[in-house]
């Protein structure tokens, strides 16, 4: 029964991937939610964590963006009820899935409806954003994406004040292995001039074989096309540069360069996995700047100019390896 969930879901990486595993591994799901204002940002995060020794915990994690704190509320691991045939997560209480949450936490409570999905495409040669590294067996993390972009309806009522979110926007992505990367950069936005517009790039130390390789993937959904650039399709990455205030990207695919540059906005600390272990920290923002330029290499025509103050950064470990 484990080996035929462990196929089935494999070539759905939005659903769960831990079946059978139960030392040094973790999974977690990344619910980014902004109001139509854009003066109220949360972050969702479910999973479930086992150390070394088979202990484990699941969790729902809460990033409030605005007020700058975060809430790790920890349950035992027989709360932790995934779908065997679908992306459908329950802890506890709440629930998620690609389509809507319902919360129910110490302080936090409310529901929302998920509408217009853009999911990273998945063809069986390559299934989702880690392309054919999805098929190599000891990667340290594997990375995946529910929803580039989607429409938010509901509400929200965190510490008795009730938010409404009709209107908001929101992105899904996730991750499962043993532990996050020694170093990254990720950022994440899809609040710029105008709607359809979604933009994420990371950036990390890979371990490969005793050594290791700077891998990173960015995605622009940009109204209807989804314009790629990864490590694994003949990208180049030009520029990658970070400091206490500042980070500026540059990549190169066939036809197109993107140009990111994003200043730091003060970041509210997270858990991250260590070995499984739920005991690492890692800082993220969620109202950074952002200006990126997409150019058509080839003419040098400037496709799309993109301006952001509601991006999620997070610039984390020991980046000397990577920056260029």
């Amino acid at each position: 029964m484990t080996t035929l969930r462990k196929f089935s879901s494999f070539f759905h990486p939005e659903r769960f991937q831990g079946w059978g595993k139960q030392r040094n591994y973790f999974e977690g799901w990344y619910f980014k939610v902004l109001n139509h204002n854009k003066d109220k940002a949360f972050a969702f995060i479910p999973g479930i964590a086992f150390d070394s020794n088979g202990n484990g915990h699941s969790f729902v994690q809460v990033l409030d963006g605005k007020t700058y704190t975060s809430r790790y509320h920890r349950f035992d691991c027989q709360d932790f009820m995934p779908s065997e045939k679908s992306f459908e997560v329950r802890v506890a209480g709440s629930f998620f899935s690609s389509q809507k949450i319902q919360l129910d936490l110490d302080g936090i409570k409310g529901e929302m409806q998920f509408s217009g999905n853009v999911p990273w495409p998945s063809p069986f040669y390559s299934p989702g954003i880690m392309g054919p590294f999805s098929f190599v067996p000891f990667m340290e993390c594997y990375h995946g994406i529910v929803s580039m972009d989607h429409a938010i309806q509901g509400w929200l009522e965190v510490e008795g004040e009730h938010i409404s979110m009709d209107g908001g926007r929101g992105y899904i992505e996730k991750d499962w292995g043993r532990s996050f990367p020694s170093g990254y950069i990720w950022m994440q936005s899809n609040h710029f001039q105008e709607e359809g517009i979604s933009l994420k790039s990371s950036i990390a130390k890979i371990p490969w074989l005793g050594s290791s390789f700077t891998g990173f993937i960015c995605g622009l959904w940009l109204q209807g096309d989804l314009i790629q650039f990864t490590t694994y399709n003949g990208t180049r990455l030009r520029k990658c540069f970070a400091d206490l205030h500042h980070v500026h990207l540059m990549m190169e695919n066939k036809r197109f360069r993107i140009e990111c540059k994003a200043t730091r906005d003060h970041a509210t600390t997270l858990a991250s996995p260590i070995l499984g272990l739920m005991d690492g920290r890692i800082e993220e923002s969620m109202f950074s700047a952002l200006e990126f330029q997409l150019t058509e290499r080839g003419s040098k025509k400037i496709i799309y100019e993109g301006i952001s103050s509601a991006t999620a950064l997070e610039v984390a470990g020991d980046l000397g390896s990577i920056l260029i």
